[in-house]
């Protein structure tokens, strides 16, 4: 009988991963586990189409991939105990004899900062014998990082294809570049996506930690860059260390113009300025505050992740710049420049925590983009709950579909500390977009008090979906 319990990866293996943004694994379900998954699939496709969100519950026997402890293993060491499974999900049909475009997935049409911390994860399965020929997701490593195409007019080397027997799977850091490949055989190939997030930040490492040290891998797969300070500060917060690498570098003033100077560059090699400013002590972090406030929209964004690793020097700078920019009103690109600031006292966790009332007072503001990043950051504070949570709470009343699901993202980072947030929840159950229901109902789970978990079976026996219930198939057997 297969163990429940996770599989969890190794150093290595997460090495590859913060490097290359992906893994390709496999579980070892018997042949006849993946034929029935697939004969369900082309049954359910032609007879009603995509099942959409709901692919989970119309292919009942799917749910025993998400318990399988490969895939549990995987997202345990990636997103750490008790991530949640996002509630959009779908399952991709391929057989075009030409390649998909390179794309990044989006938020729902929410506009935000991409992380670089594995915030958000995404798991690809094919659950049947997918050879180059059929038409495997392609992924390009290493690129999960990147906001442009760097590799725009040219075809990219590297390519790494989710190619395998059936049970093959594709762990991707969420904000990954990826596309279909080519399906010359025109038979059927299908590829269930399933999105994941972090509930919880990490204390100390949730993979098969044995060594304390960073190094890279043996197998590196990276066409365009190397960033050596950014997977360094990956695998030490992984570890739980924030800010890990502030002050670790020394640079003069005539460096820390150059790293300035950098950051309207070739977009990895700004990267890696942001990072190494990020190092440099008070220098580095005041030449980042000030790049922060950039008409290049670009330069300002790469900026606020230096500084959003930058430690507790940071913190004290980005709040003041978000009432400096609140009053200038000229500035081209405030919104852009507030919520870039937003994101980085959000990353910054508990070191921030002296920002909670100057991100409360936000939610004021008449941008809808900075509203979004603020009930992101909020989420992440590790001071000042009964302030957040009662804005959180509010948040879900907000006129903004994309804030209020956003907000009820936010509350399942809390647990039971947002109890008071459980009327919100409740009314936020018979919200008219999808994702909010959704999301609230995914917080009432993790708040887990009795009133919450009353709520959420309630809810959930109300909405209960009968997956052999057809058009073909009404009430018998």
């Amino acid at each position: 009988m297969q163990s429940n319990t996770p599989l969890l990866l190794t150093d290595e293996q997460m090495r590859s991963f913060i490097t290359n943004g992906c893994l390709i694994l496999k579980t070892d379900f018997p042949r006849e586990f993946h034929e029935s998954l697939v004969e369900q699939l082309n049954t359910v496709y032609t007879e009603e189409g995509n099942p959409g969100n709901n692919l989970l519950p119309r292919i009942r026997e799917l749910r025993k991939v998400f318990d399988h402890p490969v895939v549990t293993g995987a997202l345990t060491s990636v997103l750490g105990p008790n991530y949640m499974m996002h509630a959009h999900r779908h399952g991709h049909f391929n057989a075009s004899s030409v390649a998909g475009g390179w794309h990044k997935d989006s938020y729902w049409g929410y506009k935000r900062m991409r992380n670089h911390h594995p915030q958000w994860a995404m798991i690809m399965y094919f659950p049947q014998d997918t050879p180059v020929e059929l038409g495997p997701t392609g992924v390009l490593p290493g690129t999960q990082n990147y906001e442009s195409r760097t590799f725009e007019g040219n075809e990219p080397e590297g390519e790494v294809l989710a190619s395998g027997e059936a049970g093959t799977f594709a762990l991707i850091h969420y904000d990954i570049w990826h596309r279909s490949t080519p399906n010359v055989l025109g038979q059927p190939r299908y590829m269930l996506k399933f999105e994941f997030m972090r509930t919880e930040l990490p204390l100390s490492p949730s993979w098969n930690n044995q060594e304390s040290e960073w190094r890279k891998p043996e197998a590196l797969q990276l066409p365009i860059a190397q960033h050596d300070l950014m997977w360094e500060e990956t695998w030490n917060w992984l570890s739980g260390q924030v800010g890990s690498i502030a002050n670790t570098v020394s640079s003069d003033s005539q460096r820390i113009a150059e790293l300035s100077a950098g950051l309207s560059r070739f977009e990895p090699d700004a990267i890696n300025a942001a990072y190494e400013l990020a190092a440099s002590g008070e220098s580095g972090v005041d030449a980042l505050l000030q790049a922060i406030h950039s008409e290049d929209k670009n330069v300002s964004r790469l900026a606020a992740y230096g500084l959003s690793v930058a430690g507790s020097d940071a913190v004290s700078g980005l709040v003041a710049a978000l009432a400096a920019v609140e009053n200038e009103a000229a500035e081209a690109n405030a919104e852009e420049i507030i919520a870039n600031a937003v994101f980085a006292l959000g990353e910054l966790r508990g070191l921030a925590s002296e920002a909670v009332p100057a991100l409360v007072n936000l939610m004021q503001h008449p941008s809808e983009t900075i509203r979004c990043a603020v009930v992101d950051a909020l989420g992440l504070m590790e001071a000042g709950h009964d302030q957040v949570v009662a804005c959180l709470g509010d948040a879900l009343r907000d006129e903004s579909a994309q804030v209020r699901f956003m907000s009820s993202l936010a509350l399942s980072r809390l647990g039971a500390s947002a109890e008071a947030a459980i009327p919100q929840l409740e009314s936020a159950l018979d919200d008219e977009n999808r994702y909010v229901r959704a999301h609230a109902a995914e917080s009432l789970r993790y708040v887990g008090t009795e009133r919450a978990k009353d709520t959420l079976i309630k809810f959930l026996l109300n909405a209960r979906w009968c997956p052999t219930t057809t058009a073909k198939n009404a009430f018998y057997p």
